[in-house]
């Protein structure tokens, strides 16, 4: 999920194109393109083996009878001689496989408990002259929270999930599905294999989705999802689609996105943009400075050039949108990783947790606020309690501290919970700086965008790339 830089303050809106023109034809078969070019990293592995096997007979035959053979000389078996049956081959173990659409919680999937890890990367060399950013106390008591087991195990699980929902979305969205349905079937598939609807109060904060998931079609470069009330968008076999959603267990939240397309049009516009934030990641590390990391990610990115259409585009990182580190139930931290170069010499330090993306477009690179809402957030200084003049506002809120917390949610989830007559509600907190609203971006029309995005921890020795799958 993009983190906003602070320079866009001014709000220009531009629509949100349901379609656009098509104006492809033919192509590969959808989401062969996307998958070509895979990292071949680590993936989803290591289900629970389902019992299976068969004793060997090992009865004997003790009838002391001649056999008669019809190609050679008869065999007299001698008395109380024992012979053996051909023993049998034991059957090969099978893998408990999820279904599709994905409905079989991990737990019944992973047996053990134990859920696969990440990609583990080194770090490089830095000069011996680096000061560490932290003193080593503090450094010390982040890595020991880093390396606790139940946390590590609960945040591959999280990673474990995504990798099974996002393997369904890739192999069964398709061309004529409507994004809601796309939006839905994603958090089905998660809550389902969370084992946990989230429909009991405080439910929701012991797992499920860490953001609205989001399906930005072409110019819209990010942050929409389909709410109640909007005309429904119908994805088209020309559209370049994000998906971006999130798993929170405990409130740790794995953020990894990655886009679609059904024309191979768009191949170098993907292919740019997912280069650029594999680069990011190998930069990435302890006391990496994040302008060395930015300066990498656009090198990396405008390398690469797309045609569309008959015309050559240069692929251009987003100026205005960044990664970021992600804190305990909130999504967005302190820290941000710009796409282009910067003179920012915060460093990343150990311990730390980052959604490392990046977005590319063929547009301007510069992103304005469009129509509609895309979710809300309480902002970081909202009260525990609140008495507002407005009783819709005072219920409203309860049930937003008690369901979400700090947590992004869209209007979706709220009617979710049964929440009805609730947009007096929304606005009200909203004008009063409780909550703060999140729109989606767009750049210019007419232009296509994508992006790639992993989680990375960073610990000790190596870090771990949580969310890498063989997908991307």
């Amino acid at each position: 999920m993009g983190s906003k830089t602070l320079e866009n303050e001014e709000r220009r809106e531009y629509d949100i194109p349901s379609n656009s023109e098509s104006n492809s034809a033919g192509g590969e078969p959808r989401g062969h393109h996307l998958s070509r070019d895979g990292d071949g990293c680590m993936g989803s592995k290591g289900a629970a083996d389902s019992d299976s096997g068969d004793d060997d007979d090992d009865d004997a035959i003790t009838d002391a009878t001649t056999s008669i053979s019809l190609t050679g000389p008869a065999i007299i078996a001698e008395p109380g001689k024992k012979k053996n049956k051909k023993r049998k081959r034991p059957k090969k173990k099978t893998r408990a496989k999820q279904s599709s659409p994905p409905r079989i919680p991990l737990d019944d999937l992973f047996r053990s408990k134990e859920y696969p890890p990440g990609e583990f990367l080194g770090y490089a060399a830095l000069p011996e002259t680096t000061a560490r950013a932290k003193a080593p106390e503090l450094r010390l008591d982040r890595s020991r929270a880093l390396e606790d087991s139940t946390f590590l195990n609960n945040y591959r699980k999280g990673a474990e999930i995504h990798r099974q929902v996002r393997k369904w979305v890739r192999t069964s969205v398709k061309p004529g599905q409507t994004l809601t349905e796309i939006a839905i079937g994603i958090e089905d598939g998660v809550r389902a294999l969370l084992g946990n609807a989230g429909l009991e109060t405080g439910r929701s904060l012991q797992s499920g989705m860490g953001f609205p998931t989001g399906l930005a079609l072409n110019n819209c470069v990010a942050h929409y999802t389909p709410n109640p009330g909007q005309k429904d968008i119908v994805l088209q076999h020309q559209d370049v689609m994000k998906v971006d959603f999130g798993v929170h267990i405990n409130g740790w939240i794995v953020d990894s996105a990655f886009t679609m397309s059904f024309d191979p049009t768009y191949d170098n516009l993907l292919a740019a943009v997912k280069d650029a934030t594999n680069t990011g990641i190998k930069q990435a590390g302890i006391d990496v400075r994040i302008s060395d990391v930015s300066a990498a990610i656009q090198e990396a990115m405008e390398s690469y050039e797309v045609e569309i259409r008959g015309k050559v585009y240069p692929v251009k990182p987003v100026r205005n949108l960044c990664g970021h580190d992600i804190k305990h139930y909130r999504i967005h931290g302190e820290k941000t990783i710009p796409f282009i170069k910067n003179t920012i010499q915060t460093k990343m330090e150990e311990g730390e947790i980052f959604a490392i993306e990046t977005f590319g477009t063929t547009g301007r690179g510069y992103i304005r606020d469009g129509q509609g809402i895309y979710g809300y957030g309480l902002s970081h200084d909202a009260p525990d309690r609140v008495s507002l003049p407005l009783n819709s506002a005072n219920r409203l809120y309860n049930t937003i501290k008690e369901n979400f917390s700090s947590l992004v949610f869209c209007r979706r989830y709220l009617e979710r919970l049964g929440c009805e007559r609730y947009l007096a509600g929304l606005n009200y907190l909203v004008s009063n700086g409780i909550l703060e609203d999140h729109l989606p971006l767009m750049d210019v029309p007419g232009s296509y965008s994508a992006q790639f995005e992993h989680t990375i921890l960073l610990r000790e020795s190596q870090k771990e790339v949580l969310s890498r799958g063989d997908d991307y």
